[in-house]
């Protein structure tokens, strides 16, 4: 791994992020992955994203745990660890990799988990590798589905509920769907499950990709309803959706989480339209000019950017400020949420120095 941490980063981190995180911090979203199992990965596969692969081709355990010592110094992070997510032929031995590195670091691990699966076979893997949850992703529907038709029960079947709902556990979910959070499928499948299987903790990944404003829509107010759904606010960086979310479901329904290695991409994110856009350094990621979601800056304004992750940590500084929320929430926000999920699961974690 090749991380400077620059002079902007230093002033970036002091001025707005050391004093407002607490000293113990709880990851819920981060992959881990080895490019000797990845580099065969079809990333031309239309239902996906593509700058998501320009920040790192491989981040490894080691890699993980390094950038959270120079990105936030003086404090102690537990990640939550799954893989990445392509390529699917390759799915046991990404399973197998982060199961592995996770067990003998006792760190809180999700199963990335195919449709195909019987329910006796999710069972078995969930069980004997003793996985907190799944992490489910939407190019796991079958491949004849266009993206934009993709359903959450064509990745996350009923039956793998059914088996989440019998053991208590959690799933990673990225809803599908162009229209994002406020899809009225979405809504109705994320109330379908909320009712018809209380005991799974359904994590809703990125504030359910509501990374603009325009992407809310009522679901906020429909899911004030819920009574298990959390959010993490992974990958986003809308201060102006934190808040919306944070009025409506309150901080313990909301959960920190990076997405790294994502998040190490140097980048400052805007809204045009409802479609958001990553501003980065020019030249830095190669050519992104074919991309929508993707524009860059040139000299001195590119210079200033610091870190994917970084901002969206300030963006939820702003709306705890915003709301004239406390250190109380921050702490259940960036730490005990996350811990009363896993420890509903089976798996203790420890504040350094308890």
């Amino acid at each position: 791994m090749n991380l400077e941490i620059k002079d902007v980063d230093k002033r970036y981190y002091k001025e707005y992020l050391e004093d407002f995180l607490p000293k113990n911090i709880i990851d819920i979203h981060t992959h881990i992955y080895i490019k000797e199992i990845t580099e065969t990965a079809d990333i031309q596969d239309k239902r996906l994203v593509s700058w998501t692969s320009l920040v790192a081709e491989d981040n490894p355990i080691e890699d993980l745990i390094e950038t959270y010592k120079l990105m936030f110094p003086g404090k102690n992070v537990t990640p939550c660890v799954f893989p990445w997510v392509e390529p699917l032929h390759k799915i046991d031995e990404l399973n197998e990799y982060t199961r592995t590195l996770a067990v003998a670091r006792h760190l809180p691990v999700l199963f990335l988990d195919c449709p195909t699966y019987s329910m006796e076979e999710l069972e078995e893997k969930l069980v004997n590798g003793k996985y907190n949850g799944v992490k489910v992703y939407l190019s796991f529907a079958p491949s004849y589905i266009p993206g934009n038709e993709v359903r959450i029960f064509d990745f996350l079947p009923h039956s793998h509920l059914a088996v989440l709902n019998k053991l208590g556990l959690m799933v990673m979910l990225h809803i599908p769907r162009p229209g994002r959070l406020k899809d009225p499928v979405n809504l109705a499948q994320i109330l379908e499950i909320e009712q018809q299987y209380p005991n799974v903790k359904v994590v809703l990944a990125h504030v359910g990709r509501a990374y603009c404003q325009e992407d809310i829509g009522e679901a906020f107010k429909i899911l004030e309803k819920t009574d298990n759904l959390v959010f993490d606010c992974s990958a986003n960086t809308n201060a102006a959706v934190f808040r919306q979310a944070l009025e409506s479901l309150g901080s313990h329904r909301m959960i920190f989480g990076s997405d790294l290695p994502i998040t190490r991409m140097r980048m400052r994110r805007v809204c045009e339209n409802g479609i958001y856009i990553n501003l980065v350094p020019s030249g830095l990621y190669g050519d992104v000019s074919l991309d929508k979601n993707m524009r860059e800056l040139e000299g001195e304004e590119g210079d200033k950017l610091s870190f994917f992750l970084y901002e969206e940590i300030k963006a939820m500084k702003e709306a705890i400020n915003d709301l004239g929320l406390g250190k109380a929430d921050v702490e259940d926000i960036f730490y005990n949420n996350a811990k009363r999920i896993f420890e509903s699961t089976g798996f203790s974690i420890s504040k350094s120095g308890d």
